[in-house]
């Protein structure tokens, strides 16, 4: 995967400049080995710290941000959970020539589902469940606000502007017309009216990682944050085929209205991520193709 058009002022970085990072500020971890590992992500570089750890590294100023709020929240997210999430072992800084802070988190294993091809995708979607559910419950005060989880007009004008873009690549081979159909219909309905709930938001395949079928892990909070209950159900779509998707709404108990936002929320981020990442992050464009026909297949 090519991260260098995905995002403007990338900041390079290399196996040299993790190693001189971690051996200046963890001299206990300095002769461990480090190995770039292969990433789907869009923001962050990842790196293997032995056998136990990783080293995460934003790769813009824009995710610098979210390194400090993971430093600052898993830990009190972590015993909340029933999923286990990443643990951050080390709040590195800002050091040779590298302008942002870093983390260090303990390794978590696993690989990332693919879909289309799920063991047990009712189990899955039952794992998922439990693990919304929990964030959904959580009380600890002063939540920030979650990555797109405002109102949907928020997103209007970024999401009609991505289907527009869609329209002049016909070998994308998109139903502009109809996706511009199920994005005004969910316009037209009442928004979240509850108060707003601790979400994930951003429960994407790669952010997931899952043994024997199971999930075991959940990754990469960079999004979290309080918002609207409707953006956590992204894998209904974006993972789960239709009678796995059924049993995660049943088992979360949602309404039509939250659905119908799901769903929605769900085609915006897809439709925006497919025009910008077809030709520089293929699990990304591959994904959102796929929940494009998820969704439109439904009508």
């Amino acid at each position: 995967m090519s991260t260098r058009q995905m995002h403007p002022g990338l900041h390079p970085v290399d196996d040299g400049l993790v190693r001189r990072l971690v051996a200046g500020q963890f001299p206990q971890w300095a002769d461990l080995p480090i190995e770039r590992f292969a990433s789907g992500g869009t923001v962050n570089a990842m790196y293997r710290l032995g056998d136990r750890m990783a080293v995460r590294l934003p790769l813009i100023e824009g995710g610098a941000g979210d390194v400090s709020m993971e430093q600052q929240w898993l830990p009190r997210l972590a015993p909340l959970l029933p999923t286990p999430i990443p643990e951050v072992l080390g709040a590195g800084k800002p050091a040779e020539g590298y302008p942002w802070p870093w983390s260090v988190h303990r390794w978590l294993a696993g690989r990332h589902p693919e879909e289309g091809a799920l063991s047990e995708p009712v189990l899955l979607a039952a794992d998922l469940a439990r693990f919304v559910a929990a964030m959904r419950s959580i009380t600890l005060p002063g939540a920030p606000v979650a990555h797109r989880g405002g109102p949907l007009a928020s997103l209007d004008a970024e999401t009609r502007v991505a289907i527009d873009e869609l329209r002049a690549i016909p070998q994308e081979n998109v139903d502009c017309d109809a996706a511009l159909a199920v994005w005004e219909d969910v316009l037209r309905a009442p928004d979240h009216e509850g108060p707003p709930v601790w979400l994930h938001a951003d429960l994407m395949p790669g952010n997931l990682l899952v043994d024997g079928g199971r999930l075991t892990a959940v990754i990469d909070f960079g999004c979290l944050g309080a918002g609207d209950p409707a953006c956590d159900l992204f894998p209904a779509w974006n993972l789960l085929p239709a009678g796995a998707r059924d049993a995660f709404r049943e088992a979360l108990g949602v309404d039509d209205a939250a659905w119908r936002r799901g769903r929605a929320r769900t085609l915006s981020q897809a439709v925006i991520a497919l025009p910008h990442y077809r030709t520089t992050n293929p699990a990304m464009a591959r994904n959102a193709r796929h929940v494009i026909r998820a969704v439109l297949g439904e009508d």
